[in-house]
C-alpha cells in the first residue's frame, strides 16, 4: 500500500481544550443575561420614575468607562479597547449593580460603584474570566460598609415617572400631616422587621401583625414596595430567569438550594416561634434573595462547575442569608453570603471534583 503524501494527509488544527464547536459565545451570553433583566428594571422606571431611570444610565455609563479606562491602563489601544466592551460583560455587571441600588442614589454613589466593580472587582484579578468574586456583589458590598447612610435610604413609589423620589417624600409627608401623622418611614419589609426585633415580645407580636398588613405577599410579588431598584418585583426576576433556563445558561441547582435553604431555615426558626420570626415565604419574597440566586450566585465564572458543587454552593449561600436575616445585624445577607461563598468555590471544586474515566 503506497504511503500517504503530504497532500492526502489532513491537516490537523492545535489548540487547547475545550474543543467543541458552538454558536454560543460570550457576548451572546452576556447580552442575553442584560435582556433578562430588562423585566425587573421596567418595573423599575413603572415604580420609582426617573430616579431609577438615572441610577441605571449612570451606573452603566461610569461601569462601561471604567472598563475602557482598564484596558487603556492596561496597555490596550483606544479602538481595542471600546471593542473589548462590546463583549456585554460590564454591561452586564452595570445593570446588576444598579438593580440593586436605592432609587434616589446620588450620581456620584453610582460612578463610585461602577470603578470599584471594573477595578477591584474584575481587573485586578486579570479580566473577565479570572475573577473570584462577582464584580456587581464586591462592588455592592464595597458601597453597603462605605456609604451605609446612601445605601440603605429608601423611598416610597413615585406617583408618576417624571415626579422624583424627593417631590415623592414631601408630597407623601403633606398627606400624613393633613390626616393628623407627623411622619413616616419608607424602610424595606426587611428593615422594618430588623428594628422589630429589638421590641418586646407584646408590642413585637403588634408589629408583626401590621407588617404583615402593610406588606402582604400579593405586594412582595409585584413588587410595589420600598427597597433597591430591581430587588422590588418578584414575578419580573422570575420571568426574566425562565429565558435563562429555557437557554441553558443556568441550571437548577444553585437558585433552588439556595432559597430552599433559606426558606428551610427560616420555617424553623418561624415554627419555634412565630412571633420573634417572619414566616419562610416572607423571607423569600423579601429583600435580594431572588435576584441573587437566579442571577448572581449563577455566574458561571464565579460559582463551582460541578452540579454536586453547585448545590453545595447554594446552601452555603442560603445558610449565611438566613443567619445574618435572623440574628445578625444587617437586615439582609444574600449580598454577604454570596461573596463569602464566591471565595469558597475553589475548596468546592477541589473537593466535588467528577472522578475522571477510568480512575480508581
Amino acid at each position: 500500500m503506497a504511503a500517504k503524501t503530504a497532500a492526502t494527509v489532513p491537516s490537523l488544527a492545535f489548540g487547547s481544550s475545550p474543543h467543541i464547536a458552538s454558536k454560543v459565545s460570550v457576548s451572546r451570553i452576556m447580552d442575553t443575561v442584560t435582556l433578562s433583566l430588562v423585566p425587573a428594571a421596567l418595573v423599575s422606571l413603572w415604580f420609582f420614575g426617573v430616579d431609577a431611570l438615572a441610577v441605571i444610565l449612570v451606573t452603566v455609563a461610569a461601569t462601561l468607562g471604567a472598563e475602557v479606562a482598564m484596558l487603556r491602563a492596561l496597555g490596550q489601544g483606544w479602538a481595542d479597547a471600546v471593542r473589548q466592551t462590546r463583549d456585554g460583560s460590564a454591561t452586564v455587571t452595570a445593570v446588576l449593580l444598579a438593580l440593586t441600588m436605592p432609587p434616589a442614589s446620588p450620581w456620584w454613589l453610582c460612578v463610585i460603584g461602577g470603578v470599584v466593580a471594573m477595578t477591584l472587582g474584575k481587573h485586578f484579578f486579570g479580566g473577565i474570566g479570572s475573577n473570584p468574586f462577582n464584580p456587581a456583589i464586591l462592588a455592592r458590598v464595597f458601597l453597603l460598609i462605605s456609604f451605609p447612610t446612601q445605601m440603605i435610604t429608601f423611598s416610597p413609589t413615585v406617583e408618576s415617572f417624571g415626579q422624583t423620589s424627593e417631590s415623592r417624600v414631601e408630597s407623601f409627608k403633606a398627606k400624613l400631616q393633613a390626616q393628623g401623622v407627623d411622619g413616616a418611614s419608607y424602610a424595606t419589609p426587611l428593615s422594618r422587621l430588623k428594628e422589630a426585633s429589638r421590641l418586646d415580645r407584646e408590642a413585637l407580636a403588634k408589629e408583626q401583625s401590621v407588617i404583615g398588613q402593610e406588606w402582604p405577599l400579593w405586594r412582595l410579588l409585584i413588587g410595589n414596595i420600598g427597597g433597591s431598584i430591581g430587588e422590588v418585583s418578584v414575578i419580573a426576576l422570575l420571568l426574566g430567569a425562565a429565558l435563562l433556563f429555557y437557554l441553558g445558561y443556568i441550571s437548577w441547582h444553585i437558585p433552588l438550594s439556595f432559597v430552599a435553604t433559606t426558606g428551610a431555615i427560616t420555617a424553623a426558626a418561624w415554627l419555634y416561634d412565630p412571633i420573634a420570626y417572619a414566616n419562610p415565604i416572607f423571607h423569600i419574597l423579601s429583600g435580594g434573595l431572588i435576584i441573587g440566586a437566579f442571577f448572581m450566585a449563577t455566574d458561571m465564572v464565579t460559582s463551582p462547575v460541578s452540579p454536586k458543587g453547585m448545590l453545595l454552593f447554594g446552601a452555603g449561600c442560603g445558610l449565611i442569608t438566613a443567619v445574618i436575616r435572623l440574628w445578625g445585624v444587617y437586615p439582609e445577607g444574600a449580598s454577604f453570603a454570596i461573596l463569602i461563598m464566591n471565595g469558597l468555590v475553589p475548596l468546592i471544586d477541589s473537593y466535588t471534583r467528577p472522578t475522571k474515566f477510568g480512575a480508581v
